[in-house]
């Protein structure tokens, strides 16, 4: 679905990824992890064309994301910044139906049909917005909008979703209903997903598997648990991280020790 080879990348003398080679597949959620700065919107940002590496090439669904038309690469890759802004004063269910546009006829002025609503009334269900639905997005709180764009991003219903700290103003029920709604697009379309977090409770909980991003590299790819209770971790983070379950179940935990 998405693969880079040997990805650099930097801004200005600054070299953010370094030698960077991973692949995405279907089905499975994939978490990127790492300290402040370690390149991990960056990696989104190339994954979805929207930058050009120095060095390297990215592929999505075979081919370069930068020399696809927008519209059609959209039919397939939805992606969610960290940051978000509206010039007019859409309602939070017309924010959520702009994920249909890909799939409608050219022009803004697509009429919407009975199954872009029927899409974007599901999605605004699994992100608990239905009851906003009329509301104008600029009048919600930050994790009301956060969960609208989330919406937007289902209703698009992408073969890939990139996530760029989508728990970021959400409170912990709501977090954790993000990662439920992910995983249910995993098991139900086979759906992939790559998700920037800095919680790594989510991310060993929810996660297929982890990339850890340490000093401009991959530092380490593979299981969370494996990952995070890695030296690895312990130096990227300069913490050592203990990972254990919960009592009575296989729901894993991760505290700084």
């Amino acid at each position: 679905m998405i693969a880079l080879s040997g990805v650099s990348f930097g801004y200005g003398d600054h070299l953010v990824l370094d030698d960077a080679s991973v692949a995405i597949e279907p089905g499975r959620i994939v978490c990127v992890v790492g300290a402040n700065g370690a390149g991990k919107s960056t990696l989104l940002k190339l994954m979805a064309g929207l930058l050009a590496p120095r060095r390297g090439t990215v592929r999505c669904f075979d081919r370069d994301p930068r020399t696809r038309p927008r519209r059609l690469l959209a039919q397939r890759l939805a992606y969610v910044p960290q940051s978000y802004s509206l010039a007019f004063p859409f309602t939070v269910s017309e924010v959520v139906l702009m994920g249909r546009y890909a799939h409608r006829g050219p022009g803004l002025l697509g009429l919407e049909r009975d199954d872009d609503i029927a899409a974007a009334h599901e999605a605004m269900e699994r992100c608990d917005i239905l009851a906003l639905a009329d509301r104008r997005f600029d009048a919600i709180s930050g994790g009301e909008q956060r969960r609208t764009l989330l919406a937007q991003a289902f209703c698009q219903r992408a073969e890939v979703i990139l996530l760029d700290e989508p728990t970021a103003s959400l409170d912990p029920a709501h977090a954790i209903a993000l990662f439920t709604a992910l995983a249910r697009e995993r098991d139900e379309r086979g759906a992939a997903a790559v998700v920037v977090t800095h919680d790594l409770n989510l991310a060993a909980r929810f996660a297929d598997r982890l990339l850890l991003l340490d000093g401009a590299r991959l530092g380490a790819d593979g299981p969370p648990v494996e990952v995070l209770g890695s030296d690895v971790a312990a130096r990227a983070f300069s913490v050592r991280l203990h990972v254990g379950r919960l009592p009575g179940t296989d729901t894993p935990f991760v505290v700084p020790t």
